[in-house]
């Protein structure tokens, strides 16, 4: 029998389009609706400049009239399904390909160690496959639990994650880190995973996932948040962070090139530190889409450090203040696909789950 060659592709490997899953008046975006589907916008807006879209609503025509002035909706897809909310990073499917061709792996999705409801959002992903909208194999896994943001590759074999996320007892308590390891290295076709043990950011609801905290780019680098404020609550976990950084190495035994992104200003809600940072940015089909914060000189300079790590690509800042409201920023609402996963008729087809008139 010939042995599976497993890759998690990268992020900056070639896309054929990203999810948005849509924020509605039943989510918990209710009370402040119009500003974040301004964020939306923009965020929409930008992903069909260099590749097709796919979103994810229980109002795909109500959306779709939102949008229609405002961009190339042919480049659209409104996959009509019932939701929860909209962090397509965490309930969207992840894709490897296995001796070249593409899988859906469907993963368990509990509301970040059951803090949310998610019975909606965990069944996007089967009601997608049986909708037909991936040109890829279906496989469950749900008895397992992980999502999208707490998992980096660099689709030549390494995976960086944080064990306070995947070690949570909500998620997959009954699993030790040696067996969550040894599943992560079959399922992904791994050769190493890098542990991050400290980090944090106050007003995270994900247990530390690893997209809000360091990210990996092309030849060997990884970008990371540093914190220079010695009275900020995060400087002490983040220089542990850092130090745990220059200790990693890749593959080929060397050290990673490391890229210090700026800690934002304290932003706050309420009396609540929000969640805001610039390691949550998208990678596109040669274009790099960032949060930014309104803090002139925090979010040049995080565009900055963007484009090292990116040479060549397009660097574009998105204001994402609304998005860190419900502790979340741009790379936690979207979910890339490689390419030839996402179909390229969308819009001959009508895609629905079927469920789309069930009162939430």
């Amino acid at each position: 029998m010939t042995q599976e060659h497993i890759i998690l592709p990268a992020e900056w490997h070639p896309q054929s389009g990203v999810q948005l899953t849509w924020p509605h008046e039943h989510t918990d975006w209710a009370y402040m609706l119009d500003e974040v589907e301004d964020c939306f916008i923009n965020i929409a807006r930008e992903i069909v400049r260099y590749e097709p879209l796919l979103i994810v609503t229980p109002y795909p025509e109500k959306v779709k009239q939102l949008l229609i002035d405002k961009m190339d909706v042919s480049r659209i897809t409104f996959f009509c399904c019932l939701t929860n909310d909209t962090w397509a990073r965490d309930h969207g499917a992840i894709t490897v390909l296995k001796n070249g061709e593409a899988y859906i792996y469907d993963f368990a999705f509990n509301g970040w160690g059951l803090k949310f409801p998610a019975h909606f959002d965990n069944l996007i992903t089967s009601r997608a496959h049986e909708s037909s909208l991936f040109n890829a194999r279906y496989e469950n896994r749900l008895n397992f639990i992980l999502e999208g943001g707490s998992i980096e590759s660099d689709g030549e074999g390494t995976l960086l994650t944080t064990s306070e996320c995947l070690l949570s007892p909500n998620r997959n308590g009954e699993w030790n880190r040696k067996q969550i390891e040894e599943y992560l290295m079959k399922a992904f076709g791994l050769k190493q995973i890098l542990w991050l043990d400290y980090g944090y950011l106050a007003g995270d609801d994900t247990d530390s996932h690893i997209d809000t905290l360091a990210r990996l780019a092309p030849g060997n680098t990884i970008l990371y948040v540093r914190c220079t404020d010695i009275k900020d609550e995060h400087y002490d976990a983040l220089l542990a962070m850092e130090k745990q950084l220059k200790n990693f190495r890749t593959l080929e035994d060397k050290p990673y090139r490391l890229l210090p992104l700026p800690m934002p200003k304290a932003i706050c809600e309420d009396n609540e530190r929000l969640p805001a940072t610039y390691a949550n940015f998208l990678v596109l089909n040669g274009a790099v889409l960032y949060p930014t914060y309104g803090q002139p000189d925090n979010d040049r300079a995080a565009g900055k450090i963007l484009e090292t790590a990116f040479p060549g690509y397009d660097i574009t800042g998105i204001p994402c203040t609304a998005l860190i409201k419900q502790h979340g920023s741009l790379h936690c609402v979207t979910m890339q696909y490689p390419q030839h996963v996402l179909k390229n008729d969308y819009n001959e087809q009508n895609y629905t789950c079927g469920t789309c008139t069930t009162v939430q």
